[in-house]
């Protein structure tokens, strides 16, 4: 987050982000939102309130979601105490839009939208090489080229969440990983066998059995 690095500029005066959801703002029953909301800000106030999804925050369909009191919360501290408080709504366009048509008072409030392209293709390939290595893993021999061929298949599909479903994805093929190795008892494993996926992990995918769709 820039914005957390703009503390020594006078932007923020404490410089902390504070990153929540709809759970952390919204209670379960009548009396239990606003604590919960007003500790959440009282934690933010001074750097960045980063919130999720945001769009969670409004169920007009569900009568006894309170999230419209958490918003109303939100909107008063937003103008009253503006000056120290940065607040980051998240979440898809598409949603984020309709969720901004529906409260009148957030869309007055927060002027600046910023819309982020998807990732390409080899930026996911990138950032599925990073969570591998971060636990540990790497890809065996043809595995890269495997999963590259996933990759473009699966973005072609319903319900792609970016860098969510390329982890999604890994923990699948490290599952299928294990499942390979056990199969395999009678021999020895070596470090090196227990941290590679190979491409057999990788088109065991049901993406694989779909049709890609065309363009």
């Amino acid at each position: 987050m820039l914005l957390v690095e703009q503390h020594p500029l006078g932007y923020v005066r404490k410089g902390h982000l504070v990153a929540v959801t709809c759970d952390d703002l919204v209670g379960q029953y009548i009396g239990h939102t606003a604590p919960k909301t007003r500790e959440v800000l009282k934690k933010a106030m001074g750097g960045v309130l980063f919130i999720d999804e945001a769009y969670y925050l409004y169920r007009p369909e569900n009568e006894r979601d309170y999230g419209q009191e958490a918003i109303e919360i939100l909107l008063q501290v937003m103008e009253n105490q503006r000056d120290d408080l940065v607040v980051i709504l998240a979440g898809y366009k598409d949603r984020m839009d309709t969720f901004f048509q529906s409260n009148p008072g957030l869309s007055s409030r927060i002027a600046h939208h910023l819309d982020f392209p998807d990732y390409a293709p080899d930026e996911l390939l990138q950032i599925g090489e990073g969570m591998l290595e971060q636990q540990r893993y790497r890809f065996g021999p043809g595995a890269r080229a495997a999963f590259a061929d996933y990759l473009e298949r699966r973005i072609r599909q319903p319900h792609f969440a970016n860098a969510r479903s390329v982890r999604n994805a890994l923990d699948r093929m490290r599952l299928r990983q294990a499942s390979r190795l056990f199969a395999d008892r009678d021999r020895v494993l070596s470090a090196e066998d227990l941290s590679t996926i190979l491409p057999a992990d990788i088109l065991a995918s049901r993406v694989f059995a779909a049709p890609t769709p065309t363009a």
